[in-house]
């Protein structure tokens, strides 16, 4: 069963709860904003942990290098880290044989110095231990640079101000974990300096001429390009998240603009699956700013992305003891381009995906992909066919359809199938409904999804995907929120339209699809899911972000 309400207001044990308790620290009592002011980060610019039942993973910058050793202590055990950059300022940390469900206290010490005040952080629960709730944020596409500009001048992404006020609400709800859902960076390489629009090209170049311009012939870390990088990810994760996020564990995926392009297919190139630059540069992002995927039992060691330290690039868990698997999957570093058999997920990860969904041994599962199924906005690299019809369509040599965003945008598209997609692939659809079918053939838990991409806000409950009947057991699906999007990047002003539902779908609103920024808040019970969407945009004020209520909660029931 499905509930749709609209402008609920949290409860008194709710508020509460986000009053006593700041990113799960010993600060009780405190507003957030001085109670992180209270906290001493000392040397540290930015620290983002990861989270299982036994084990931690922490990545970490620092103002200045650190020449000799520094130790993660944890409950009075050090364990050493490791320098993930040439300067020896980024570090990794990762802690094996923990307990189970426990607060640990940990400090960051060089030699005997500290480098900031203690913290806790927490591992999760065993998989076989029973966990009456669980709560968790999630967002999507949080980077990009403030100094980014439409060639008409128009903002880009919102400033840091507008992110920080966002993401301190949504932690004044005292979250357990994090699912930050694609694109944590824009610094799109072919897309934008091969733009067909003169002026789109030009100002790409003119703003990464003063951060630097990749040498694509040289590798990622330990040239020229390492500074590049650390640029880029300071200005738009380390500046975002600080030390806000050290006593939740963290889940980051990756999606397209991880990999330095959008996903756009025409005559003059193909950006997916990236090259051998753009994995680099992804995985760079990853190995300096935050954490990988850490192992789960139930999750091969044999999927793509898995690095040989067991660690994990592209697919990630988020184990709650028997009470919740969330399926994390990345839909684009690892695509092919096979036609009717192609797949956005690699076959290894799509029965990874199949034999979890199918298990029974959580109350709840949730998948949590990073290209969005039930919506549209005509791209490329989407699970549907559907094109945007708008004055930036033109059709190519081949007859197909292809939509040069940079030329033209604007208002006023619509979804079509009246000509293929150029250089769609058919075998993209076909996964998407398998793994269609297989959701909705679970019994006794409700089908659920909760994605990102489409830099808005909104619900849907699919009862029907061309031939898979849905109705028995729907599949909802939620997108969470943007922290970072504004006017240049809706896809209403990029693509000519807002995210639609495509034909082959029969769906029930369960809350409209609106482009602003927002986040979602999740409690997880055994009984239900109950999503609570807040959501932010002009003519609001900035002030009115401080005291954001869900605009809808959704119950999704067992």
């Amino acid at each position: 069963m499905t509930r749709a309400a609209k402008g609920k207001d949290i409860t008194r044990r709710e508020a509460v709860t986000a009053a006593a308790a700041l990113t799960g620290a010993a600060l009780a009592g405190l507003p957030q904003a001085e109670a992180q002011r209270a906290w001493n980060a000392g040397e540290v610019v930015h620290l983002l942990p990861a989270a299982n039942q036994d084990s931690m993973l922490l990545k970490a910058s620092f103002r200045r290098a650190q020449r000799g050793p520094v130790n993660l202590v944890v409950n009075g055990a050090a364990h050493p880290g490791v320098p993930t950059d040439a300067e020896r300022r980024y570090w990794a940390f990762r802690v094996r044989g923990l307990a189970p469900g426990r607060e640990y206290q940990l400090r960051l010490l060089a030699g005997e110095r500290a480098l900031c005040d203690a913290w806790p952080l927490r591992t999760l629960p065993a998989p076989d231990a029973q966990v009456p709730s669980f709560r968790f944020l999630s967002y999507t596409c949080a980077g990009g640079d403030p100094a980014m500009r439409a060639p008409g001048g128009e903002e880009s992404f919102r400033t840091m101000e507008v992110r920080h006020r966002l993401l301190a609400r949504a932690m004044s709800f005292a979250p357990q974990g994090v699912i930050a859902n694609g694109d944590q960076v824009y610094w799109d390489q072919t897309t934008l300096l091969q733009s067909r629009n003169e002026q789109i090209a030009r100002t790409a170049r003119e703003l990464y001429d003063r951060y630097g311009m990749f040498d694509r012939n040289q590798p990622v870390l330990g040239t020229s390009n390492e500074a590049i990088i650390k640029r880029i990810g300071e200005a738009q994760i380390a500046t975002l998240y600080g030390t806000r996020l050290r006593s939740v564990p963290t889940w980051f995926v990756a999606d397209d603009h991880d990999y330095f392009e959008d996903d756009e297919a025409e005559e003059r190139f193909v950006t997916f699956p990236p090259d051998q630059f753009s994995m680099q540069a992804k995985r760079a992002v990853q190995r300096l700013f935050y954490p990988e995927f850490l192992p789960d039992p139930t999750r091969s060691q044999g999927l793509a992305g898995v690095q040989e330290d067991g660690l994990g690039t592209a697919f990630g868990t988020m184990r709650i003891g028997r009470l919740l698997e969330a399926l994390i999957y990345d839909c684009g570093g690892h695509l092919s381009l096979k036609g009717p058999v192609a797949t956005l997920v690699p076959p290894e990860a799509e029965e990874w995906l199949m034999r979890r969904t199918r298990a029974t041994d959580t109350a709840q599962l949730l998948h949590v992909p990073g290209t969005p199924p039930g919506w549209s906005a005509g791209k490329w690299r989407e699970w549907y066919p559907d094109i945007v019809e708008t004055a930036a369509t033109r059709i190519g040599p081949d007859g197909t359809v292809i939509n040069d965003w940079g030329a033209s945008a604007g208002a006023g598209g619509r979804l079509s199938t009246s000509a293929p997609k150029h250089f769609w692939q058919p075998g993209w659809h076909a996964q998407h409904q398998r793994i269609m079918a297989a959701m909705t053939a679970m019994r006794g838990r409700p089908a659920a999804m909760l994605s990102g991409d489409l830099h808005a806000t909104g619900a849907i409950s699919l009862t029907r995907s061309g031939e898979v009947d849905m109705s028995a057991n729907p599949v909802n699906v939620v997108l969470a929120g943007t922290l970072a999007s504004s006017t240049a990047t809706w896809a209403s002003f990029a693509r000519g339209t807002a995210p639609l539902v495509p034909s082959s779908l029969t769906a029930q609103v369960l809350d409209p699809v609106v482009e602003r920024n927002g986040f979602a808040i999740v409690d997880v019970t055994p009984e239900k899911m109950v999503f609570r969407l807040f959501g932010w945009r002009e003519p609001q004020t900035l002030e009115d972000i401080d005291r954001l209520q869900p605009h809808a909660t959704l119950e999704i029931g067992r």
